[in-house]
């Protein structure tokens, strides 16, 4: 469903869209061969010397920030060139490819502010940036791209995860959840979950009957999970899950209890092609018992749902 080459990371563009002192945008515009970072990955030089993303394994950053110190003091755009045909030999590449990096002192922070906005707000945006000129601009639509001197950085919202659940599955996932960054919420009709989840720094809410609140908005980043041992509570969840726009929506559970919990939703009203949108068992790894496992097999297989 999502399927583009790469896309942006938008820390990087935030750090400098709310910089007070001069910095230097660099993004990679070019590969040959393999690539740790995709293209359009970008990373910030700041006006203090730190460092927000990164465009390697961390074999070119601090190059990367002498050259942008000396663009920022030219306060011109500059190319430079890593591995395959760079005149760099003292800096290797492990994947054995070459990156073009093209530097832009001082970027437009009109442009970058408004692109940091639209991801606040959960919106798709693309920036382009001319390697030429420097010059940043703003699109609606398209995809990780270049064009001649044109590249194209699409910016999408994180996937934002969606728990329903109680018990100490409900407490591994969120926990793994934030500590990998991602957004969530954590809603469960037991008082000691939400207390142990709400520990890890996750947002939680407290369920009081088996529903869908009404007020949640899910779209094509949203991924629903379920990790509930009383099954009675899924039909009703899912049944308002399967006609929102999340991407994966999924429930704990053997085969067993999957087939009858779609036996359940087909009994409320649910057509096949919602009963085919529900994921269970889930996880990658079959008939995982231990909740940091399945913890670890569910996000893998929400992440594998997303990318591809």
């Amino acid at each position: 469903m999502l399927k583009h080459p790469a896309v942006g990371t938008i820390e990087p563009v935030r750090a400098l869209a709310s910089s007070a002192k001069p910095g230097v945008l660099a993004v990679i515009t070019g590969i040959e061969g393999p690539s740790y970072r995709p293209l359009g990955a970008t990373m910030a030089i700041l006006g203090n010397g730190s460092l927000v993303g990164s465009l390697s394994s961390g074999c070119i950053e601090a190059d990367i920030a002498l050259h942008a110190a000396e663009c920022l003091q030219k306060g011109q755009p500059a190319s430079i060139v890593y591995g395959r045909g760079s005149p760099f030999a003292d800096i290797q590449l492990p994947c054995g490819g070459g990156l073009e990096i093209t530097l832009v002192p001082n970027p437009d922070q009109v442009v970058l502010q408004e692109v940091a906005e639209r991801s606040a707000r959960w919106q798709v945006c693309i920036l382009t940036l001319d390697t030429t000129s420097g010059s940043l601009s703003i699109e609606d639509d398209g995809e990780t791209r270049r064009n001649n001197a044109v590249v194209m950085i699409r910016f999408e919202p994180e996937t934002f995860f969606y728990v329903f659940g109680k018990g100490p599955e409900t407490v591994s996932f969120s926990g793994l959840v934030q500590s990998t960054g991602f957004p969530a919420l954590v809603l469960s009709p037991d008082e000691e979950t939400l207390m142990a989840v709400a520990e890890t720094g996750c947002c939680t809410r407290h369920l009081t009957s088996a529903s869908f609140p009404k007020d949640l908005v899910l779209d094509q980043f949203s991924a629903v999970v379920l990790f509930f041992h009383d099954h009675e509570w899924e039909p009703p969840i899912l049944q308002r899950a399967v006609a929102t726009e999340a991407f994966y929506i999924g429930a704990q559970g053997s085969h067993r209890a999957a087939a009858v919990r779609l036996s359940e939703m087909a009994a409320l009203g649910a057509s096949g092609s919602d009963l085919e949108r529900i994921a269970g068992p889930i996880g990658l790894i079959p008939s995982v018992r231990d909740p940091r496992t399945l913890a670890v097999s569910v996000l893998a297989e929400i992440l594998q749902k997303r990318l591809s």
